[in-house]
C-alpha cells in the first residue's frame, strides 16, 4: 500500500488554505446535518401535525447546494475530487507532476466558470423573493459561487506547491 506524505504548510497561502479547507469541511457538515433536520421536520410537520411549512423545501435546497458545493471544493483540496489519480499513478515522477498540473489548471478554469456564472446568477435573482421562505429566488447559486471560487484557489495552490518530490512513496 502507497503512503503519501503530506508536507506540511509553509507558505502563507498554504496555511490560508488549510484553514478555509477546514471551514470548508464544517460548513458543508452543517449543511448536511441542517438538510437532515429541516427535511425531518417537514415530514413530522407532514404526516403528523399535518400542517407542512412552505419554508423547508426552499431551505433544504439552499442546504444541498451548500454541502454539495463546499464538499466538492474540500474534495479538491484533498486531490480527491478532480483527481485523475488512475492516470496519475500509471505514470512516472515527471508525468505524474504534469498530471498533477494539468488537474489543477482544469480545476481553476471549471472554479472560475462556477464562480462566475453562479455570481452572475445570484446577482441577478437577488430582487426575487422566494415562495416560502424570506430569502431571495436565487440565493442557491450564492454557494456555487463560492465553491467555484474555493475550488480555484485550492487548485491554484496546488499548482504552486506542488513540486515532483512532494511525494514519497
Amino acid at each position: 500500500m502507497d503512503a503519501t506524505v503530506t508536507p506540511v504548510p509553509t507558505s502563507i497561502l498554504q496555511r490560508t488554505c488549510e484553514r478555509l479547507a477546514g471551514w470548508t469541511i464544517a460548513t458543508a457538515a452543517f449543511a448536511l446535518l441542517m438538510l437532515v433536520l429541516v427535511q425531518g421536520w417537514q415530514v413530522i410537520a407532514r404526516y403528523v401535525l399535518n400542517d407542512s411549512p412552505s419554508w423547508t423545501e426552499p431551505v433544504t435546497l439552499l442546504m444541498l447546494s451548500t454541502a454539495m458545493s463546499m464538499g466538492a471544493a474540500a474534495g479538491v483540496h484533498t486531490r480527491r475530487h478532480f483527481a485523475f489519480s488512475l492516470l496519475a499513478e500509471a505514470l512516472g515522477p515527471r508525468g505524474r507532476h504534469a498530471a498533477h498540473l494539468l488537474q489543477s489548471a482544469v480545476v481553476v478554469v471549471i472554479g472560475l466558470m462556477l464562480a462566475y456564472w453562479g455570481g452572475v446568477l445570484f446577482v441577478d435573482g437577488v430582487h426575487i423573493p422566494t415562495a416560502g421562505a424570506p430569502l431571495p429566488e436565487s440565493i442557491d447559486y450564492l454557494p456555487l459561487a463560492v465553491g467555484g471560487a474555493l475550488m480555484a484557489l485550492f487548485a491554484i495552490s496546488q499548482m504552486f506547491h506542488d513540486t515532483p518530490s512532494a511525494e514519497v512513496h
